[in-house]
Formats: C-alpha cells, structure tokens, sequence
C-alpha cells in the first residue's frame, strides 16, 4: 500500500512538472513576426493608423472592450474579461470559442510557442503605444 501511496504521488508532481513545463517562454522577436498575421487588422506602436480592429497598445493588463474609439460587439463588451497572458492566449486559441459572438473572424492559431511569442511582444508595448 504504502510503495502504491509513494508511487501515486510521483506521478501527480510529474503531471505537475508537465503542466509547468507546457507553458513556453515567449521571444517577442519571433513574436513580432508572427504579429504580421495579426497586422491587418491590429496595430501596435505609437499613433497607430485606424484598422479594422482595436489598437493593441497596453492590451495587456486592460478589460476587455474597452480600447477608446472602436465599437466591440455586444458579446466582448459584456465578456468582463481582463488580459493577461492566460486570457490573451485562449482568445488566441480561437476568438469565438472564448467570446462567443465575438466580432472578430480569426481561426485560432495552434502552436502555444506562437501564442506565447506574440503576447511576449504585445507585452512590450505600453498604453501609449511605447515600448515599455
């Protein structure tokens, strides 16, 4: 009983290591690359130009819907989301599946590298549209 005990929690701390170990470190020179998928819709950097989507300057760390100047959807407006790296990378898993009614068109993107790179990059850029 005890060696079942003993071996129980081995494989609980070595699910807990995988788990930790899922989450990638992101680079934001690879992020800023993928970004360009991302461009023709979003922009960052200072005095970004009018898109088709909201401005991502300072996305993370503010409330969803809430970017001054761009009309959300109902759905996003109501969402009571606040971004961080873990809501910014389920939205990027695919909009609709985290915000259903969601306005915007994207089919998720797969790799959790590619994820995690484009919020290391998006991280950089502060409300005013300066790297932080």
């Amino acid at each position: 009983m005890k060696t079942w005990i003993f071996a129980a929690g081995i494989g609980a701390v070595a699910l807990a290591g995988t788990a930790l170990a899922a989450a990638p470190k992101g680079n934001p020179a690879k992020g800023q690359q993928i970004f360009a998928r991302c461009a023709a819709c979003h922009k960052v950097g200072p005095n970004p130009a009018r898109s088709i989507g909201p401005a991502l300057n300072g996305v993370v760390g503010r409330a969803a819907g809430a970017e001054a100047g761009y009309r959300y959807s109902p759905a996003m407006k109501a969402s009571g989301i606040k971004w961080d790296e873990a809501s910014i990378d389920k939205l990027l898993q695919g909009p609709a599946k985290l915000v259903p009614g969601t306005k915007m068109i994207f089919p998720g993107m797969a790799s959790p590298q590619d994820r995690a790179d484009v919020i290391a990059y998006l991280k950089q850029y502060g409300a005013d549209g300066n790297k932080k």
